[in-house]
């Protein structure tokens, strides 16, 4: 090979090289062909639930991300459970398991999570007067409170016959480095919590079920959180599906 011969393959080299450093970093000026940051939008994460604009406002805020990867998610899962819950009289000793129903975390430098799971829960109340005192109550379903890193809501459900009557419970998690005094992010979560439980209500076709459009409005604690006397009878606590002790907070 002469040396004329080298140069050209040199420069073809240089020409082969060049394309592929611009093809890295996007393409052409302005950012045209640059590949944005993987991971579900709002509107894609865990059926849609959270593709409402408030919702998704508040699902960017709780998670710190725009983008989002799937974390166990089993709706259909949840939804079989509690179609069977539904479907006879629990036993005495028949405690439901809450299933996940969303699990989500974001993609874009911020590692935090969320997690939603819903279950079968019998008759409340659900909110104590001791923990009345640190949670923010919200007007949808039968009851909805929430602290800095959980929000916890109950919707009733008729379906169809031959099914029973079924309370659901849907919990919501966040971060939980997020300051008590943080009332904002309180809402945020049982925002969450209220758009999943519109989901999960549709997809069982449940009649009556109470839930908030959007952002649930803040209101005072229940009557039956404040005050000991308003507790269920242990009597009544002996029953199958009407009184079955409420889930610890």
């Amino acid at each position: 090979m002469n040396i004329r011969d080298a140069r050209g393959v040199r420069a073809g080299a240089a020409v082969v090289l060049a394309a592929l450093l611009a093809g890295c970093s996007g393409g052409a000026a302005g950012g045209e062909g640059a590949k944005g940051p993987e991971g579900l939008t709002a509107a894609e994460a865990c059926g849609g639930f959270a593709s409402a604009a408030p919702v998704t406002t508040a699902l960017e805020a709780v998670v710190g991300s725009e983008h989002f990867e799937d974390d166990r998610s089993k709706p259909d899962k949840a939804i079989g459970r509690l179609r069977d819950d539904a479907a006879a009289p629990w036993a005495d000793s028949y405690r439901p398991q809450p299933v996940r129903y969303c699990g989500l975390r974001g993609v874009e430098g911020s590692r935090k999570d969320l997690r939603i799971e819903v279950g079968a829960v019998g008759k409340g109340p659900y909110l104590g007067p001791e923990l009345a005192k640190s949670v923010t109550s919200y007007a949808t379903g039968l009851e909805a409170f929430a602290s800095s890193g959980s929000g916890r809501l109950y919707f009733s459900c008729r379906l169809d016959a031959p099914a029973l009557p079924l309370v659901v419970e849907a919990v919501v998690r966040g971060p939980a480095d997020v300051p008590q005094t943080d009332l904002r992010h309180r809402t945020r979560l049982i925002t969450l919590a209220n758009a999943a439980a519109r989901q999960v209500s549709a997809k069982l076709g449940c009649e009556g079920d109470g839930l908030a459009t959007g952002v649930p409005k803040t209101v005072p604690a229940p009557s039956s959180a404040q005050s000991p006397s308003s507790a269920p009878s242990p009597q009544s606590s002996q029953s199958t599906r009407s009184a079955r002790q409420a889930p610890s907070s």
